[in-house]
């Protein structure tokens, strides 16, 4: 069974274009200092909402929304994923998945299921355990990244850019190297405050220049970019 740590009932913004449910799954192996869902990061959390309620929830709601989004947490770091998917996807609903790539072996064996992917590049391959707190992340967000783009599942790549954590250069940087690889949608976006409990990088949030300024320099790499400040 799928563990779940939170359910949103109707989103606008966690799958853009689409009215959604999002189940929130619980557990990543990550520890991003920014992580705006610090409880979900537990493989067990203290207040799961049982399967069987999340699927009788939908039940409900069948003909009123769009899709369902499996949001995180990171949702391929639990086995249970893709029977999910299948009993979603049975009740008539379109699929939507946010992940961080880190299981690439998974993430193929559900993207045959998936229509739209919300797929977060944390930072320049190389520079990820900076970020994430953990050593080889960046190759395996890597080849997760690799996979969506080949899959053809519409997706949309996003990068959270905290000053502290990411220079202006490097996020150039990385826009020119997810180019190279076949990214065609880059939305960069700004760190927020909401959830976060790391205290030193919510007070130590000033950019020297705007965010969108930094996208100005983007915006031509790729068929659709955006800056969500």
């Amino acid at each position: 069974m799928l563990r779940v740590g939170g359910l949103t009932p109707l989103s606008t913004t966690d799958w853009p274009g689409m009215l959604a449910a999002v189940v929130f799954c619980q557990g990543c192996p990550w520890r991003c200092g920014y992580c705006h869902n610090p409880d979900l990061i537990p493989a067990r959390g203290e207040n799961e909402i049982p399967w069987e309620d999340v699927i009788a929830f939908l039940r409900r709601r069948q003909g009123l929304l769009d899709g369902v989004v499996f949001s995180g947490g990171e949702p391929t770091a639990q086995a249970g994923l893709l029977d999910a998917m299948r009993e979603v996807r049975a009740l008539g609903f379109k699929i939507g998945l946010h992940t961080g790539g880190m299981y690439p072996q998974r993430l193929a064996a559900v993207l045959p299921l998936v229509d739209w992917v919300g797929i977060d590049v944390k930072a320049p391959f190389a520079d990820y355990p900076r970020v994430t707190g953990v050593a080889g992340s960046g190759e395996r967000a890597h080849a997760g990244l690799l996979e969506v783009v080949a899959s053809g599942v519409a997706h949309e790549v996003r990068t959270t850019v905290h000053p502290a954590l990411l220079a202006d250069a490097d996020v150039v940087g990385l826009a020119h190297e997810l180019a190279a690889r076949g990214v065609k949608h880059y939305v960069i976006q700004a760190f927020r405050s909401q959830g976060c409990g790391n205290a030193s990088l919510c007070q130590n949030a000033t950019r020297e220049r705007p965010l969108q300024d930094v996208g100005g320099e983007l915006a031509g790499l790729f068929g659709k970019f955006s800056v969500r400040a």
